[in-house]
């Protein structure tokens, strides 16, 4: 096995100084913080804008942790399965590594066969992000800031990033997600990619949970996971959400179970979010219901999970936990007629998602 490189080696000495966030000096150091209302706790570390945990009571008041993840900081610093992390520039797959924008090609970097996936090796689950506010009371929330440099993992353009997580309710986090293109045009799609389980993080599998996904149709994709270009209906296929129907009930149909990107088409309220899907898992009496301003929603149920050992030395299998990753369509950039993703040097892209919980 080849020895990390000397910057993880310093990375992985660095989180095991836990950060509680109230001091200035600190936040820039790898730390883990708490936002608390009364039994709902969420945890963010700062390296990936990550949720490593999600903590809240069942119908019989019994607590319990609904997001798979890790112990610590150090396992995600070479994670590969994205647990939590808030993935880009780009997040979902770019054919080949490869866009053409104003006339000129770019090339990213290939870590996923033959595509660029979630922003390359390094995207921006897997670096360290600046606490710029963390704030407790009522509806405590902490605000993370990245800049992406012009030519990062082969993207052009400096990007300012900003997340900002927010218990905005009673057992409600509210995701807010903007970035500044500085200089150049510049794709930008960002995702938040908790794997969730409502009956807790080492409950067994999700094929048991209810999903309700409000969109009619999905972007077919081919043997590498690409989108054909093509959208179409959901009616007649095992893609069809548009009831509620448990995980598990036509998952069989399917070579690599649930990954794929569905048109949303909801309404929009008022403040342009959209109810995008809800989930709920009879056992525990749990709900998640969320809702999103994006065009799309990835569905994915851990099929490429296996042997990880997360927290509490639980390890986690196939299908231990779904994704429900609101997004701009997968490899917009060469489909011309995808919702484009293209944010021009002075425009501010704006995501904003809320995940509200019933029990």
């Amino acid at each position: 096995m080849a020895r990390p490189p000397l910057i993880l080696l310093f990375l992985s000495l660095l989180a095991l100084a836990f950060v509680s966030g109230s001091t200035a000096s600190l936040r820039k150091k790898v730390g883990i913080y708490e936002l608390k209302k009364k039994d709902f706790s969420v945890k963010v570390t700062n390296w990936g804008a990550t949720i490593t945990s999600a903590v809240l009571p069942d119908s019989k008041g019994n607590l319990a942790d609904v997001v798979l993840g890790y112990d610590g900081i150090g396992p995600y610093i070479n994670d590969t399965t994205y647990f939590g992390g808030l993935v880009g520039r780009v997040a979902n797959r770019i054919a080949r590594g490869r866009f053409v924008l104003d006339g000129k090609v770019y090339r990213l970097f290939i870590n996923n066969g033959i595509n660029s996936l979630h922003g390359g090796h390094r995207g921006f689950s897997q670096v360290s992000w600046t606490v710029t506010e963390k704030v407790d009371g009522e509806f405590p929330y902490i605000t993370l800031y990245y800049h992406s440099f012009d030519g990062e993992q082969g993207f052009p353009g400096d990007l300012d990033v900003y997340v900002t997580y927010k218990i905005s309710s009673s057992y409600e986090l509210s995701v807010y997600m903007n970035a500044t293109a500085l200089n150049k045009a510049t794709p930008v799609n960002l995702a938040q990619h908790s794997y969730w389980n409502l009956g807790g993080h080492d409950s067994g599998t999700i094929l048991s949970h209810s999903v309700q996904i409000f969109g009619d149709e999905y972007t077919p994709v081919d043997g590498n996971l690409i989108p054909t270009g093509k959208i179409i209906p959901v009616s007649g296929t095992p893609y069809d959400f548009r009831r509620p129907m448990m995980v598990g009930s036509r998952i069989q149909e399917l070579t690599y179970g649930y990954d794929l990107n569905y048109v949303l088409n909801s309404p929009r309220n008022f403040d342009g979010m959209r109810e995008v899907a809800v989930v709920s898992d009879a056992r525990s009496g749990r709900e998640l219901k969320i809702w999103s301003n994006q065009p799309g929603v990835q569905f994915y149920t851990g099929t490429y999970l296996s042997n990880v050992t997360g927290k509490g030395g639980y390890v986690y299998g196939k299908y231990a936990g779904l994704c429900l990753e609101t997004q701009d369509f997968p490899d917009a950039v060469n489909h011309p007629n995808f919702p484009s993703e293209i944010v021009n040097p002075g425009e501010v892209y704006k995501h904003n998602m809320v995940y509200k919980f019933n029990f």
